[in-house]
Order: C-alpha cells, then structure tokens, then sequence
C-alpha cells in the first residue's frame, strides 16, 4: 500500500428517516440515538478513530440528521478530547445537497472534498469491531474496485446474502431471502465498503449518470448489481468481529445487551461499584462521586436490587426498592421506589414513578411516568419517544408513542401506536 490509515476518509451517509426505529427518530437521526448512555454513531466512530483514521464525513440529508449530527460532534474537538486522540479527528459535513441514495452521498462528498484516496463507507446504525488496516491490505491485494465487508449469520432473512466465488468475487447478492434454499450463502452484507479513488469515474460514467436521473443511486438496490454485472472487481471480506445492525428497537435492545456483557470496562466509561460484577455507574466530578457513592451504599445494604450488566449514567437516583437488571440507566434519571427496570433502555432525564414496570422497553428522553404504587404503570415490550407524560395507571403493551404526547390516566393499549 503506498497510503497510510491517516489518508483513508470515512464516509457516513445518514439520509433516511429511521421508519423502523420511530418513535425514537422522529425528532433525531438515528445516528446520534442514545445506546448506552451516548450516541450510537459515536461507537464505530470511536472504533476507526482508535486505529489512526482521522477524517469523517457525515453525509446528512434532511434538517433533523444535520442539526443532530452537528450539534453533538462539531468539528471533533470535544470528541477528540473526551477520547484523549491526537491528532484530532476532523468531522465534516455535506454540502447542502439532497443525495438520493446512500451511494450518491458518497459520490457528492467525494466529489465536494476532492477525494483522491481510499474511502471506508460505514453506516450509521451500526455498530462494529474491524481491523481496519487488514481490511485495507486484503482490498489492495485483490485489486478490488469495491470490497463488501460480510459477515457469516445464522437468520439472513433481513439481509443481503452474498454469493461468492473461490476467490471471493462477489457475483451477486440475494436480498432479503424469505426461505432458507433461497439463501447462497450465510454472508450477509454489513454495509460496511471500501472504496477505490477509481470509483469517481465509475459515478461519472453514461449508464450512472442515467441511474442518478432515475433517482437510483443506493449501493444495494443498485449501484453494487451494476458494477458486478460490468465486470466491475468487487469481493468480499469477510469479518469474524462484532457486529450490529442497529435499525430496529429489538436489534437495539439486543446490540446494548450484549454490548453491556463484552465490551471491556475502559469503554463503558463507569466504574465498578461491585468489583467481582458488571454494574457500572458513570461520572468523575465530586458531585457525580457522590451520587454514585449513595448508589452504591443501597445496594450493598439491599434497598435497592441490581442483577445482571447494568449501566448507570451520572447524577442518578435509585430510590429503595427498586429493581435494575441487564439495562441502562441514562444520566439524570430518577427511578422512585419500587421500581422495576429489566432488559430496557431508560434514556436521560426520565423520571419513573413508584412502582413503575417498565420490560423490554425503551424510553425516550425526559420522558415523566406518573405512576404511584396504588395506581402502577407498566411498559411491556414498548417504545416511549420523547417527552412523553404518561399517567397513573396506564398499561403499554407491544406498543409505541410518540413524541410530545399525554397518555391519559388508565389507558390501556396493546398493539397500538400513538402518533
């Protein structure tokens, strides 16, 4: 390779509304949802970061996934800094063009930044582990205009499945197959691309620009075929690393689970308040100390109940009684007493009333349960966007709000979404 990891520009194109996640994404882009305690893009972000990559673009369409993507990272500096990286990274943004498909954000930056080097295309709900510069080195090798990152899954239903030949040249991909037989293989596409310099042309090329007219420029449904169809070197690389697709609710309760059983202490930013378990609470200033210090008292003495991995941000309150097990718990959030967290996400500012049930759930930001132990709230297998009131009494089952709402006192809703 005659370029080093500080040359290779990582794209992130983050254009969609985020349906399959809603309520979360109404108001957010699904790139800067909060997944234990930060923002999911922030994961892979800080992955590439790590190994020496420098330059990020995010490539954002649409107000909501800019004023998201700007207002937390900037330009990198915070970033960098909270993650001790020198030299800093740099974030840059998309010009104000609406890209079309996750492709033609990749051609308008390369284009707009005059990219001359390899570029690493990642998606924004997903969260992955990657040598980065083996992955180069294998791409290099092969000459490889394209190379797709694989990985071997077992239910390949939701995913385009490669077929491969003995040198691991795509030939094509089978999207979404419905039965098993259908399937040619178990590697499914992660989203995850490196891309030639070279690639410039292929997007200025007469049958390209046609597609882009046609409103057809997303690297699955389009791009890829035709490059495999001309004879175009694409391959695959297939991973053995972590790996999520973060796109729906029960992906994401899956993805914090198992991120709360691996990831290694360093990176879930808290300490240990059991040193022989995976109960972290997060926060470095005295008063985050303190707050941390009066949690861990209650569970030491048994008022309160922490089973499983648990991760609990900073200046939060677990009142006696209450139960947390394999969830996490965001900063400035109030569980009262006899309160029940399991499998969950409770996202920052959330206040949950005496004898709130809350399983298989994720609650939004600064949502307030009004739910007393004469009258108790349960949230079964739910969604809670944003700033939800949700009244005494009230049973969610299966079900989603959105933002902004009131769920009047004794509701009762299976299967239901509240826009």
């Amino acid at each position: 390779m005659n370029w080093s990891l500080y040359d290779v520009k990582v794209i992130v194109p983050i254009g969609g509304e985020a349906t399959r996640l809603r309520p979360l994404t109404i108001e957010t882009s699904k790139a800067t949802v909060r997944l234990l305690n930060r923002p999911l893009i922030e994961f892979p972000v800080a992955e590439l970061a790590m190994q020496g990559l420098k330059e990020f673009i995010f490539g954002v369409k649409g107000y909501i996934n800019y004023r998201s993507l700007f207002d937390t990272f900037k330009e990198g500096v915070g970033f960098s800094a909270r993650h001790r990286i020198k030299p800093r990274v740099h974030f840059k943004y998309q010009p104000r063009v609406d890209s079309i498909g996750n492709a033609d954000s990749v051609r308008i930056n390369m284009e707009y930044y005059k990219i001359q080097e390899p570029v690493l295309v990642i998606q924004g709900d997903n969260i992955f582990r990657l040598d980065v510069r083996k992955a180069l080195e294998y791409h290099d090798k092969k000459e490889a205009m394209m190379t797709i990152v694989l990985k071997k899954w077992e239910d390949v239903r939701e995913f385009g499945v490669a077929d491969v030949d003995k040198e691991m040249r795509i030939k094509r991909f089978v999207e979404k197959p419905k039965r098993p037989e259908d399937a040619p293989s178990n590697l499914i596409n992660t989203g995850i691309y490196i891309l030639s310099p070279e690639i410039r042309k292929v997007f200025k090329s007469d049958k390209m620009l046609e597609m882009l007219k046609q409103g057809k420029m997303d690297f699955g449904n389009d791009v890829i075929p035709y490059m495999i169809d001309r004879g175009y070197p694409v391959y695959g690389y297939v991973t053995e690393d972590l790996w999520f697709d973060v796109g729906t609710p029960d992906r994401y309760l899956d993805a914090m689970i198992t991120l709360l059983r691996e990831l290694p202490d360093k990176e879930i930013e808290g300490m240990r308040i059991d040193k022989d378990r995976r109960i972290f609470v997060q926060g470095t200033s005295p008063d985050s100390v303190r707050r941390r210090n009066i949690i861990r008292n209650k569970y030491r003495k048994g008022k309160i109940s922490i089973e499983g991995n648990v991760l609990i941000g900073r200046h939060c309150q677990v009142n006696e009684g209450s139960h947390v097990e394999n969830s996490t718990i965001d900063n400035f959030t109030i569980l009262g007493k006899s309160v029940k967290v399991i499998n969950s996400s409770i996202m920052d500012r959330v206040f949950l009333g005496d004898g709130t049930i809350v399983e298989n759930s994720i609650i939004g930001r600064h949502v307030e349960v009004r739910s007393s132990l004469g009258k108790p709230v349960k949230i079964i297998n739910s969604v809670i966007g944003d700033d939800v009131v949700i009244m005494a009494g009230v049973e969610l089952i299966r079900s989603r709000v959105y933002p902004h709402k009131i769920v009047n006192e004794g509701s009762k809703m299976n299967d239901t979404v509240l826009t």
